[in-house]
């Protein structure tokens, strides 16, 4: 199977010159990019946006839409046209200037958390009004007043670190049902099985196992028990190499590699652990930044792809196939400060990205930066699918990106009829036709000047070809 370097060159060498050299990368393609110019970074540590997550509206055509974080509120972001994404709506939080926002959505509901001080509150948003705007459906600190990190698994929510209202009390972990998602009902606080748990930053869970990262406490594995309400310890790991302030965490489809970021001091590596026995836990790999960088927050693709959003050094993607033997595949660095200082107390930590969302049907990649706001990304080939079968046949696409037009060279060994199609991101087939292609070399163009600006998937089908690509219109 021969792979297209050949497009991989136009690719690159397109999308660098629109950049003009503004982000470094490897394997991972800017697509398009949303700020707002006029946004005011946060007094502390020179933060304008914090988290990013994605929504999909199954019922309009599984249009995708970017949730992003700022100092002010929560922005909602269309990028059906990925190229030029666009907000179309905001929702203020309770307070301006803050550090944190996370998010989570359970079916049409998007639960928006803060960890500022007061006034604050949860906030819960139905997304199904869209795209006209979003419905707030809860804002209100009855519940609690203020969280750190929320995380969903089937219908409960679980929040790391929740302070109540007017100092009521703090739990460093609870869970809440769900069963009336726009109106959540406390369950159990880890505090109550587990006090000396003096803090739970983040937590992964998956079928009630919790995987809570505990600052600088470690790691914990909790099972929470829905039938009797409490949590009960499955394991922990709270002396490691290059130990830091255990951050967050992501884990494998097979429940066997788990990846995590130490945050605090700088620079500490991101650890690989292989807990096949989670009743003996051992750290694999490490991954260490050769730029002095801070894993943020780690997300899992597919089988055996680590995505790793990092202060100062953007989106990196790691292949952890083999555990033991980390390789990065790519990386898109969206730092703009790298050497300035920023004029804030921290100096130079707080900038470049804070977190990614990785699991959008379009398969494209959503970033958020701190100071660079939300950018859309391609990362097809740093994921390793950028292989086509294609046999002894040669197929190049360009320009890619395209104005009015983009051409296809073909080098078939023998005649052969030939399917080309191309569909929009929501599987709308836009164009259709089959010619029988001559061996030898030949070149084909498909005009664009009736297509809205956006990403389109290209397929070409023969006897010997099975082949797919993206192409953007600008």
């Amino acid at each position: 199977m021969k792979k297209n370097y050949f497009l991989l060159l136009i690719i690159a060498v397109s999308i660098s010159f629109n950049l003009s050299g503004q982000y470094s990368s490897q394997n991972i393609f800017f697509v398009g990019q949303w700020y707002n110019p006029a946004q005011t970074p946060e007094p502390s540590y020179g933060i304008k946006y914090n988290s990013v997550w994605g929504w999909v509206d199954t019922a309009d055509s599984n249009r995708e839409y970017a949730i992003l974080g700022s100092g002010l509120g929560t922005h909602i972001i269309d990028i059906s046209t990925p190229t030029n994404p666009i907000e179309i709506d905001f929702i203020a939080g309770r307070r301006n200037g803050v550090i944190w926002r996370e998010y989570k959505t359970y079916g049409k509901y998007l639960y928006a958390i803060s960890d500022d001080t007061a006034p604050n509150s949860l906030q819960i948003m139905d997304m199904s009004y869209l795209p006209d705007s979003v419905k707030v459906v809860y804002d209100d600190n009855t519940l609690f007043e203020r969280s750190h990190t929320l995380f969903i698994d089937g219908d409960k929510l679980y929040c790391g670190s929740v302070t109540l209202a007017a100092s009521a009390g703090y739990y460093p972990m609870a869970v809440y049902s769900l069963a009336n998602p726009e109106l959540p009902a406390f369950l159990h606080s880890l505090g109550t099985d587990y006090p000396a748990i003096s803090f739970a930053h983040d937590m992964l869970v998956r079928n009630d196992t919790v995987y809570a990262s505990c600052g600088y406490q470690g790691l914990f594995i909790y099972k929470y028990n829905v039938g009797a309400n409490t949590f009960t310890e499955i394991n922990s790991l709270t002396s490691y190499p290059d130990q830091g302030y255990n951050h967050s965490s992501a884990i494998t489809p097979d429940g066997k590699t788990l990846v995590f970021c130490d945050e605090v001091p700088a620079n500490k590596t991101v650890k690989i652990l292989d807990i096949s026995d989670v009743l003996n836990i051992n750290v694999a790999d490490t991954i260490k930044s050769n730029q002095g960088a801070t894993g943020h927050n780690p997300y899992m693709w597919g089988t055996n792809r680590a995505v790793i959003a990092y202060y100062q050094d953007g989106l990196q993607i790691f292949d952890i196939s083999n555990p033991t033997n980390v390789v990065k595949t790519g990386f898109f660095d969206t730092d703009t400060l790298h050497g300035l200082n920023d004029g804030f107390p921290t100096g130079f930590t707080y900038h470049g990205a804070w977190g990614a969302y990785v699991d959008l049907p379009s398969g494209l990649f959503l970033v958020s930066d701190m100071q660079n706001g939300l950018f859309v990304l391609d990362a097809t080939f740093a994921l390793g699918i950028n292989d086509n079968a294609i046999s002894e046949n040669t197929i190049s696409v360009f320009p890619n990106p395209a104005n009015n037009y983009f051409s296809i060279s073909l080098n078939l060994t023998q005649p052969e009829d030939i399917l080309f199609e191309l569909f929009d991101i929501s599987g709308k087939e836009t164009f259709s036709k089959k010619e029988n292609i001559g061996a030898g070399n030949t070149t084909k163009t498909v005009r664009l000047e009736q297509y809205d600006s956006g990403m389109y998937i290209l397929k070409i089908i023969g006897k010997e070809i099975n082949y797919s690509q993206k192409v953007i219109k600008k």
